[in-house]
């Protein structure tokens, strides 16, 4: 079945009063290409990340967050209080020993003396926060997945119609191909016949109609057109990656369309083709999401 490249997946898990979320999002693209911002607690992860994001997403353009929320409470830094009394007892001192005023302010001065707030230790990734994150990941890349093939089947519909429907047109040629060699040879006669002073061998004529037709003869584009439409509702069935295979099937339609169109002499039959292109372009344009 057909996936699209445009998909959406989000997790959270908690781990020690965090909460690891992670998002991707991913639209249409030739080849993978992937972004990543990435927390720097998990930097050293990175090319994990890229590996198990590339091992699941075959194409498209992937862009990655994993980032940390922490409560309000472990975010702030500790202030040393045994410093700050210290500094408070030593400046009141030096304040009455010398007569300097005291600040007005104590804390605006006390906070910016050294060593106030405390210095914390850079932090370590644990192998069980890892674990966790590791979990986020792939529940968001699962959700992703989903959306693929949510909007895949939602492609597929749309392609069978557009199917169906040149397959329609192609049907409804078959009357005008089959009277206008009958025209085609009535208005060369007819056209002989007004012209009196010219003499004309019949069997020769009827050798050079039935070579005049041959060129203008629809059959082999249109069997193989036919052969296009099968084949194209057949690799729509197959599991995998199929978009590009399904994009090079619409390229060889159009070519057996366009040559369907050069060969029709009657307005009937060049509406027709003209209608078969409308519905191939809207096929082409939608192939490019498809995986």
């Amino acid at each position: 079945m057909i996936q699209s490249m445009t998909g959406y997946g989000k997790s959270v898990v908690v781990y020690n009063e965090k909460k690891i979320n992670v998002e991707i999002k991913s639209l249409n693209s030739k080849t993978l290409d992937i972004s990543t911002r990435i927390a720097p607690l998990y930097r050293e992860k990175e090319m994990e990340i890229r590996q198990t994001i590339s091992n699941e997403l075959v194409r498209g353009k992937v862009d990655f967050s994993i980032w940390i929320e922490k409560d309000a409470g472990s975010e702030a830094t500790p202030v040393n209080s045994a410093i700050v009394e210290s500094y408070y007892r030593q400046l009141k001192e030096i304040s009455q020993r010398t007569g300097i005023p005291e600040p007005q302010d104590w804390f605006q001065i006390l906070i910016r003396m050294p060593d106030v707030t405390m210095k914390t230790e850079a932090e370590v990734l644990a192998d069980e926060e890892w674990e966790m994150a590791q979990k986020a990941i792939q529940e968001a890349i699962c959700q992703l997945v989903e959306f693929r093939k949510q909007e895949g089947a939602a492609l597929q519909r749309k392609f069978e119609e557009k199917i169906d429907n040149i397959a329609a047109l192609l049907e409804s040629i078959e009357p005008y191909e089959k009277s206008r060699v009958e025209k085609i040879r009535g208005r060369i006669i007819e056209g002989l016949k007004s012209l009196p002073e010219v003499e004309y061998d019949k069997g020769r004529l009827e050798q050079e109609l039935i070579y005049y037709i041959e060129k203008l003869d629809i059959s082999e584009e249109k069997q193989r057109l036919a052969n296009h439409l099968s084949y194209f509702r057949e690799t729509m069935n197959i599991e995998g990656a199929q978009g590009k295979k399904l994009s090079f099937i619409a390229q060889e339609m159009g070519r057996e369309i366009n040559t369907t169109g050069s060969k029709s002499n009657m307005a009937e039959m060049q509406n027709i083709v003209v209608k078969m292109k409308d519905e191939l372009e809207q096929i082409k344009e939608q192939v490019l999401n498809a995986l």
